[in-house]
C-alpha cells in the first residue's frame, strides 16, 4: 500500500472514531433504547399470535371463536398487568355462524374433489345434497326466464369463466426506495374520501341490480346450492366473504337485510377455486352431466345480538384522563385463521402493551389498548367513537357538524395497524402536516429498521377512519405489501404461515415507541383543520 493512501486510510479511520466517541451510545435509561431491547430481544409477539390463529382459529364476528378470542385477548392482556381490562357491548351486530361439517366433491361423471368454502353465514343444506350441476348461463333478467321450472333441487353455477393468468411478478414485495420516494412526494388526499362518498359507475349500478335480480330468482326457484368462482386469487386461493341476501335491489341501506341479520333468508353458497370451477363449466359445455355431492353443517346463534370490543389500560399518571389509544381488529373472516387480517394488528398491538408494561414505564396519559369487533361487517370502531368521542351530523343545507361528547377535548390520538404482516415503513399524514417534524423526529431511531417516510397522504378502509373523520389525530402506519392484496387478505391462506415474524417484532417496537411518545409530551398531538 503506497503510503500516502496509508495515510488518508488512517485520516479516514481517526475521523470515524472521532465522530463515533461524539455520538452517546444509548443507555438503559432510555425508553426507546429499551422498548428496541425489549420488543426485539424478548419478543412475545409470535406467541401471541400463534394462539390467536392457531389455538383459536377464524374470528367471524359473534361466532363462538370470536367470543373466546375476546375473553382470551381480555384476560392475556390482565396477565401483563393492565387496568380495567373488559370487554365493552356494542350494536346489535346479529347472529353468530360456525361450520360444523362440510365437504364438496364432483361425484359423476368421475369423482374429484373440489377446493371451496361456504361463504359466511350461509344457511347449511341439511344433510348431504347429491344433484345435478347447472349452469346458469345469464346475463340479463331476460335470460333469468329461460331457466324458469328447470333449477329446483339441482346445484347451480353462478358467473363465467374466469381467465387465469401466469404470474410473471413476485406475489411478495417489499416497498423499494423509490416506492417510498413516491410516499414521500404524494400530494394530500381529498376532504371527501371517494370510497365512501362517491357514487358508483352507471354500470356497476346495472351489475349490481342485475345480481340482485338473479339471486331473487334462484331463491324463488328452489336452488339448492349456489356455487361461483373465486373472484380472485388462483393455485388454491379463494378469496371468501358473506353470503348474500334476496332483497329488491333499491332497499335503502338502513332497511337492507345482510346475511348475519336474525331473520335474514337465503340459499347455501360455496366458493370454489377458479380452476376448478372453470374445469366444472368447461365440462358441461362440451355436454358432460356433472353431478355434485355436498354437505354443509352449520350452527346459528341468535341468543345475543349484540357483540364486544377488548379494551384495556396502562394508566397514566399526571394527565390520566387523557388517553393514547392504539388498536387493531380482533374479528376476521372464516376461511383462514385470519393472521395477517388482522391477526398481526391485534398481536402487535398486545405486544406493544406488553412491551411497556414489563418495562414499567409510567406513561403521563393513559394508553388504552382496544381490540375491535366487527370491522369486517359492521364498522369495528365506530360505534365506540359514536358512544365516546363523538360524530358528523350533516343538518340543513348539506352543513356538517362536529357533535362532541366530554371525552372528545382528552382524546390525544389514535394508533391503527391493519396491513398485514409487512414491517412499518413510515406513517401516513393524513393530510395533518402540524404532525411532520413531531413524527419525523420519533422516527429517526428506526431509521436503520426501515422506517423513515412521512406522506401527507392517507391509508382507506380500517377502523382510524371513524377517528379522523371527527377531526382527531390518527397515526396509520405505512406497511411492506408482502402478500397481503395478492393473496393473503380475505383469502384461505391467511394463516400463520405468512406471517413475518422479524417484521412484527419491528412493528410492535415502533407501536409501543410512539404511543409513549404521544402520552408524554406536554401537549395533546394537533389536529388538522376541520373540514365540510
Amino acid at each position: 500500500m503506497k503510503p500516502l493512501l496509508i495515510t488518508l486510510l488512517l485520516s479516514c479511520l481517526l475521523s470515524t472514531s472521532l465522530v463515533l466517541a461524539q455520538t452517546p451510545a444509548p443507555t438503559a435509561s432510555d425508553p426507546v433504547s429499551r422498548i428496541k431491547d425489549e420488543g426485539m430481544n424478548k419478543s412475545e409477539v409470535m406467541k401471541t399470535l400463534t394462539y390467536l390463529t392457531d389455538v383459536i382459529g377464524p374470528r367471524l364476528t359473534n361466532s363462538p371463536n370470536y367470543r373466546r378470542a375476546g375473553v382470551w385477548t381480555r384476560d392475556q392482556l390482565t396477565k401483563w398487568g393492565l387496568s380495567d381490562a373488559h370487554l365493552e357491548s356494542w350494536g346489535p351486530f346479529g347472529r353468530g355462524w360456525s361450520i360444523k361439517r362440510f365437504s364438496a366433491q364432483v361425484v359423476e361423471p368421475q369423482a374429484f374433489p373440489l377446493i371451496a368454502y361456504p361463504l359466511a353465514w350461509s344457511p347449511g343444506t341439511n344433510g348431504e345434497v347429491s344433484a345435478d350441476v347447472v349452469y346458469l348461463d345469464a346475463k340479463s333478467e331476460a335470460d333469468l326466464a329461460k331457466f324458469q321450472g328447470q333449477l329446483k333441487g339441482k346445484i347451480v353455477l353462478v358467473g363465467g369463466i374466469r381467465e387465469v393468468k401466469a404470474h410473471f411478478e413476485p406475489l411478495a414485495t417489499r416497498w423499494n426506495e423509490f416506492d417510498m420516494l413516491q410516499y414521500s412526494n404524494d400530494q394530500p388526499y381529498p376532504a371527501n374520501n371517494g370510497n365512501f362518498d362517491s357514487p358508483a359507475p352507471a354500470s356497476q349500478m346495472e351489475g349490481a341490480r342485475f345480481r340482485a335480480a338473479r339471486l331473487q330468482f334462484l331463491y324463488d326457484e328452489g336452488a339448492a346450492l349456489l356455487m361461483s368462482p373465486s373472484s380472485q386469487g388462483d393455485g388454491g386461493t379463494i378469496y371468501v366473504q358473506s353470503a348474500s341476501v334476496p332483497q329488491p335491489f333499491n332497499t335503502p341501506f338502513g332497511s337492507r337485510k345482510f346475511a348475519f341479520s336474525k331473520d335474514a333468508k337465503t340459499l347455501p353458497q360455496l366458493v370454489v377455486s377458479a380452476e376448478q370451477y372453470n374445469r366444472m363449466l368447461r365440462m358441461i359445455q362440451a355436454g358432460e352431466k356433472l353431478k355434485v355431492a355436498a354437505e354443509l353443517g352449520v350452527q346459528f346463534d341468535d341468543s345475543d345480538l349484540m357483540s364486544t370490543h377488548t379494551i384495556a389500560d396502562i394508566p397514566g399518571s399526571d394527565l390520566k384522563d387523557e388517553i393514547v389509544m392504539m388498536g387493531a381488529h380482533l374479528d376476521s373472516w372464516h376461511a383462514g385463521t385470519g393472521a395477517t387480517d388482522n391477526g398481526a394488528g391485534v398481536a402487535v398491538m398486545m405486544e406493544a402493551a406488553r412491551i411497556l408494561e414489563a418495562l414499567q414505564l409510567k406513561p403521563r396519559r393513559t394508553i388504552r389498548v382496544a381490540l375491535w369487533g366487527g370491522e369486517e361487517n359492521a364498522g369495528g370502531s365506530r360505534f365506540y367513537v359514536q358512544k365516546h368521542l363523538g360524530e358528523l351530523k350533516r343538518g340543513e343545507a348539506g352543513k356538517t357538524t362536529l357533535i362532541k361528547t366530554p371525552e372528545y377535548d382528552k382524546f390525544s390520538a389514535y394508533l391503527n395497524l391493519d396491513a398485514g404482516t409487512g414491517k412499518i415503513r413510515g406513517i401516513f399524514l393524513a393530510d395533518n402536516e402540524a404532525l411532520r417534524p413531531i413524527f419525523r423526529t420519533w422516527l429517526e431511531p428506526f431509521r436503520a429498521m426501515g422506517a423513515s417516510t412521512l406522506t401527507i397522504n392517507g391509508d382507506w378502509g380500517s377502523d382510524f377512519v371513524f377517528f379522523d373523520q371527527i377531526n382527531l389525530p390518527i397515526v396509520s402506519f405505512i406497511q411492506d405489501e408482502i402478500e397481503y392484496e395478492t393473496r393473503t387478505h380475505h383469502s384461505n391462506q391467511d394463516v400463520l404461515d405468512r406471517i413475518q415474524p422479524d417484521d412484527l417484532k419491528q412493528a410492535a417496537v415502533i407501536v409501543a415507541a410512539f404511543a409513549y411518545q404521544i402520552a408524554m409530551r406536554d401537549e395533546k398531538l394537533p389536529h388538522k383543520p376541520l373540514k365540510d
